[in-house]
């Protein structure tokens, strides 16, 4: 591609053509042929230089999107009956990766036994390029376009309690009825929290216990002291086991989206794949993100 070569050298067509391993003259005519053909100037042309016009640099990224595109159909054609083989990392947040990803893990290491994983559980926004990891679960919507994403389900966040505690407390009718409530934060230890509920509503809460952790939260809520907010996955088995119920429902936010995303692109490799496809399918079974 003359015209290629020209524009990566910054230099004229006597040094991209030397990189074709073609004259200068050559070069020049297949670059007035394609301009000919496309009508529209790829290359501004005096005896001193040569520029690429606005035109040319989007038809030369176009150029370049598309081979890549045909690089990696080419590796993905190449891998579709090979085994899995290597090392991959993800991530996701700490309870949605105990409870449901690291099965999904261990059944795609038994699968594949020639695959190593490393995961990474964190409630926070990771950056997958940033920390060189190549699949991450992710909880809201999605900020960064440029990721393959498949959603897997949805999630609510809930306030909940213990039946003893209601039975003791009685029930909250409205959000501002949480100011005469316990509360148990897993925020830390910030003096006060705001809550936000659907109908434009939102509640200042000053935690009378404020814990590092969602699943000291969960597990001091089931021992009925005080009113938690969590994610409906994280408190799924407790809610199942009417260990917890669900309060001020009618005020609940609108569910947050699941993604399983990763940063490769059209055409993963096998591994990768293989990992995303059995992910998706065992996330998208469970009803606790549906």
């Amino acid at each position: 591609m003359p015209r290629k070569h020209v524009v990566a050298t910054g230099c004229g067509f006597a040094s991209g053509s030397r990189k074709l391993g073609i004259s200068p003259p050559v070069a020049t005519r297949a670059v007035a042929d394609l301009e000919e053909r496309l009508g529209v100037k790829l290359l501004t042309r005096t005896t001193r230089y040569v520029r690429v016009t606005d035109a040319g640099k989007r038809y030369l990224e176009d150029c370049k999107r598309i081979l890549s595109e045909i690089t990696e159909a080419d590796d993905a054609a190449a891998g579709i009956n090979g085994e899995p083989s290597g090392h991959i990392a993800i991530t996701a947040p700490v309870v949605l990766g105990r409870m449901f990803v690291q099965p999904c893990v261990i059944e795609y290491l038994n699968r594949y036994p020639k695959m190593d994983v490393s995961a990474l559980y964190l409630d926070r926004v990771v950056n997958l390029l940033e920390e060189g990891l190549d699949v991450g679960i992710r909880v809201g919507e999605l900020a960064d376009s440029s990721m393959r994403a498949a959603r897997v389900g949805t999630v609510r966040r809930v306030v909940c309690a213990s039946p003893d505690y209601i039975a003791r407390m009685g029930l909250p009718q409205k959000p501002e009825d949480l100011l005469e409530h316990t509360i148990v934060s897993a925020n830390g230890v910030n003096p006060s929290i705001e809550w936000k509920f659907s109908q434009e509503k939102s509640v200042r809460i000053k935690p009378r216990l404020s814990l590092t952790t969602n699943e000291s939260a969960i597990d001091t809520a089931v021992a009925g002291f005080g009113i938690v907010r969590q994610m409906s996955y994280q408190v799924a088995q407790q809610l199942e086991s009417g260990q917890l119920k669900i309060l001020l429902s009618d005020y609940e936010l609108p569910p947050s989206p699941v993604h399983v995303l990763h940063r490769e692109g059209r055409y993963a490799s096998a591994k990768i794949r293989c990992f995303v496809d059995l992910m998706v399918e065992r996330l998208r079974e469970n009803k606790a993100l549906n």
